[in-house]
């Protein structure tokens, strides 16, 4: 078996699999967040590992949640997060939780972000508690505020070990303006765009292997070193080992950072 995208163009046998938790993909998946899962599915395919899908929704098992190897939660609007507020406190919460603390990698898109911190208060003034997994804080002061739109370019912060490439391209869409503490790191530093709240120049958090970001389009297929990155760590924490992953040919994915950099006037 052959695949043009391996760079040694050599499939072996299936030697690992992965278990990917999705949660909430009827309620959270805007954006194109739903993209994310394909992405990952098709660059573990192309090296011969197994990714298998766990769908994971309101009413759902909390049990299912414990046995995945990665989670993926994408963005949602605020009647959809209330929903999903709610199913999370009945269990799940603590899971999760769990999963974090021991280093489950995980990938949290705008409103799944913003239910990793302390809380989100709505523009009508409402609060809506959060895990408090992540040290940081979420408000939309609605009419006062613009939603930040648009095409974004960040770059990661040089101190972290975590990932081995420099810019991350994405896109944004969001009224809620995220605050990060002393405690907590941010995923990356903002080029060209708005980030976390148009201010401070900050892009997601990290915590542990859990990254949140507000970067949508999907995230990943325009950023194939991510995604190499998660599925890496995925398995490493899965197995215990160093692995390490087959080249892939992503040429077609650079040309298409490439044009979007180039429409922000920027060269990566």
């Amino acid at each position: 078996m052959t695949n043009t995208r391996l760079k040694n163009n050599n499939l072996s046998s299936i030697l690992y699999t992965l278990k990917i938790g999705w949660l909430y993909p009827d309620l959270m998946s805007t954006y194109g967040d739903r993209g994310n899962i394909i992405v990952l599915q098709k660059r573990c395919e192309w090296r011969g590992i197994e990714a298998k899908i766990e769908k994971i929704s309101v009413g759902n098992d909390i049990q299912r949640l414990q046995t995945v190897d990665f989670i993926l939660m994408g963005g949602a609007e605020d009647r959809q997060q209330e929903i999903v507020s709610k199913d999370l406190k009945a269990g799940k919460d603590k899971i999760l939780r769990q999963l974090i603390e021991n280093k489950i990698p995980g990938l949290y898109i705008c409103g799944a972000y913003q239910f990793l911190g302390k809380y989100y208060k709505e523009a009508n003034g409402n609060i809506i508690n959060g895990l408090g997994i992540f040290d940081v804080y979420t408000e939309n002061s609605g009419s006062n505020h613009t939603r930040l739109i648009g095409d974004i370019v960040s770059q990661i912060d040089p101190g972290n070990p975590f990932f081995n490439f420099d810019s991350l391209i994405g896109f944004e869409n969001h009224g809620g303006r995220t605050y990060l503490s002393k405690n907590i790191k941010p995923f990356a530093q903002v080029i060209r765009g708005f980030g976390n709240n148009g201010k401070d120049q900050t892009e997601g958090a990290i915590y542990k292997n859990s990254i949140g970001t507000y970067l949508h389009g999907p995230l990943l297929s325009k950023n194939p070193k991510l995604a190499d990155c998660l599925i890496k760590t995925a398995l490493t924490v899965k197995y215990k080992k160093e692995i390490n992953l087959e080249p892939l040919d992503d040429n077609l994915e650079d040309s298409a950072r490439r044009v979007i950099a180039s429409r922000l006037k920027l060269q990566l």
